[in-house]
């Protein structure tokens, strides 16, 4: 970026010189181009300004130094932060994380500038979404600020820090309570809570934090499939074909009364359209969604619990997961692509598995679709940009498990799996989610060969069950199988235990460095360390009947 320092000077722009002469001080001005320098530099002496005479005068040449080295010192002082602020953040757009971090060490003002920057907001939502406000949160929020008060910034480098939490150490905690098979679970970290259902046909409600039977639902007479919810709706769908909802009661510690004794029947009620099973449902701020085994995707508006559009598949429909404006959905080994303002289908991912597709997940940085089947196999699609007639192949395919891959969980930058053959698989995607330089879309799946894919980067074994269901979230992950126990893997403590190990490994560094320079010093000055002369005196190597013998003094009972 050109700046007019001709104009900081109040230099006139004319193509003859001229002589100006104020306040005791001579300028010759010339003709100036990029940042103040001189088409033909001079390097001549310099004037001394508070001494000005008549021999200056009549030669103004020998003046010509010092008015260029003003000017050019006038233009090198200035700097990035001289420009607008609203200059400066436009700037500042365009850096990623690290950069930004970056710059916010150079100086003061700088730091001010990206501290506050709304690019920490954008990084946060492309990979976490708005944060949900804690249900203990009673103040209400600014717009645009954060649930806690802190800045974006403060937000995303912890979650950030957080996020590397999941490679280290952790606790196991076990929730007994269901008799039979736990066929789905739900993780609402802002609020502490767990939800777990099954065969059993009753909804159970955990304190995430103590891992506590909360409350508990009358039985459904049907098997759970499928849980979703917020802070303000609580969904559960089964074999019955109806919708079971509890709306967010004001008052209580927790916000749902699920046993519904001595609350208002008006929080508890029933959503009747599917014609077979419900299979999967989700939420967004406005609809419900939900899948089924009759072959349908159904909207629901929110506002008024009913049914506002239908998507027709071609086979029952396993899972379900809205993203902005679309849903996508599998059914069969097909997955597909919903417009819901328009209603029509924008795209299809024919035979993504060997099989039913009994998984899905997405993620908030883009158009990037996980499908999880009966093959074993995860297989990664960038829908982004694809035209209707265009054949989408995986971007990138993982085979973790040696059996039916039933459950799919994301939350940036790991994608969690739990299959039939008892195990459960993290897998890390920071390698494969580069950035893009483009304000539309800042992230992109990178073009790489689908063979040279890492493998899973954990794998949590253990188990001699079949696994149905996972969630992640809150440092825990929380899974569910067929043995009716709720497993939660909690990995909070793994940072505090890092630290406190990288702390250790810092003092014994420390003591060994101090010991030996201890070690050269005692070496410069012509003395030896007693270890080394002993080793010397007594090689084991060389003699194997050599006994250590301690200074100490052996007491009578020894000798004795």
């Amino acid at each position: 970026m050109d700046f007019d320092c001709n104009k900081a000077r109040g230099d006139s722009s004319s193509e003859d010189s001229s002589c100006i002469v104020t306040e005791g001080t001579l300028i010759w001005t010339r003709p100036f181009t990029h940042c103040g320098r001189t088409k033909h530099w001079n390097s001549l002496s310099t004037l001394n300004n508070q001494k000005c005479s008549y021999e200056s005068l009549s030669d103004p040449r020998k003046n010509v130094g010092t008015s260029d080295d003003k000017a050019t010192s006038m233009c090198d002082s200035r700097c990035f932060t001289d420009l607008p602020a609203a200059l400066v953040c436009e700037v500042l757009a365009c850096l990623d994380p690290k950069e930004l971090g970056i710059v916010s060490c150079v100086s003061t003002i700088l730091h001010t500038l990206a501290t506050d920057h709304q690019g920490w907001k954008k990084f946060y939502c492309e990979r976490w979404g708005l944060p949900n406000p804690p249900i203990t949160l009673n103040v209400p929020l600014v717009p645009g600020g954060t649930p806690d008060w802190k800045s974006w910034k403060t937000l995303f480098v912890e979650r950030e820090f957080r996020s590397k939490s999941f490679m280290g150490r952790f606790s196991v905690d076990v929730l007994r309570g269901h008799s039979e098979d736990v066929r789905t679970v739900f993780l609402l970290a802002s609020a502490n809570l767990i939800f777990t259902g099954g065969n059993d046909s009753v909804i159970r409600m955990w304190d995430m934090e103590e891992g506590l039977l909360i409350d508990k639902s009358r039985s459904l007479c049907c098997t759970i499939r499928a849980i979703a919810a917020d802070t303000k709706l609580l969904v559960t769908g089964g074999t019955n074909a109806f919708i079971h909802c509890w709306r967010a009661v004001e008052g209580n510690s927790y916000p749902f009364h699920i046993s519904g004794n001595g609350t208002n029947q008006n929080s508890e009620f029933r959503l009747w359209g599917h014609e077979g099973p419900v299979t999967c449902l989700a939420l967004d701020s406005l609809r419900i969604f939900s899948g089924s085994w009759d072959m349908t995707v159904r909207v629901w508006d929110r506002s008024e619990m009913k049914c506002v559009q239908k998507f027709m598949h071609a086979d029952w429909v396993w899972t379900v997961a809205p993203h902005g404006n679309t849903v996508a959905s599998t059914a069969g080994s097909d997955a597909y692509i919903w417009d819901i303002r328009s209603g029509e289908l924008t795209s299809i991912m024919s035979n993504t598995h060997v099989g039913n597709a009994y998984s899905l997940a997405r993620t908030h940085l883009a158009d990037v679709l996980f499908t999880g089947g009966e093959d074993g196999a995860i297989r990664l699609f960038n829908i982004s940009g694809v035209s209707d007639d265009e054949d989408i192949k995986p971007s990138a395919t993982w085979v973790p498990h040696t059996g039916p891959v039933h459950s799919l969980a994301f939350e940036y930058p790991w994608l969690v799996s739990t299959s039939s053959d008892g195990r459960v698989a993290l897998i890390d995607l920071r390698k494969l989610l580069t950035p893009k330089n483009s304000s539309k879309q800042r992230f992109r799946v990178k073009n790489i060969d689908p063979s040279c894919i890492d493998p899973p980067q954990r794998m949590l074994h253990g188990f001699g069950c079949e696994l149905f269901s996972v969630a992640i979230g809150a440092d825990r992950i929380v899974c569910g199988g067929e043995d009716g126990a709720v497993k939660v893997w909690n990995f909070s403590e793994a940072l505090e235990i890092e630290k406190r190990a990288q702390a250790l490994r810092s003092i014994r560094q420390e003591n060994r460095m101090r010991r030996k320079k201890a070690q050269v010093e005692m070496n410069a000055n012509g003395r030896s360390d007693q270890c080394s002369i002993a080793m010397k005196r007594n090689q084991l190597k060389g003699d194997k009947s050599v006994t250590w013998y301690s200074k100490r003094a052996i007491n009578d009972k020894v000798k004795s």
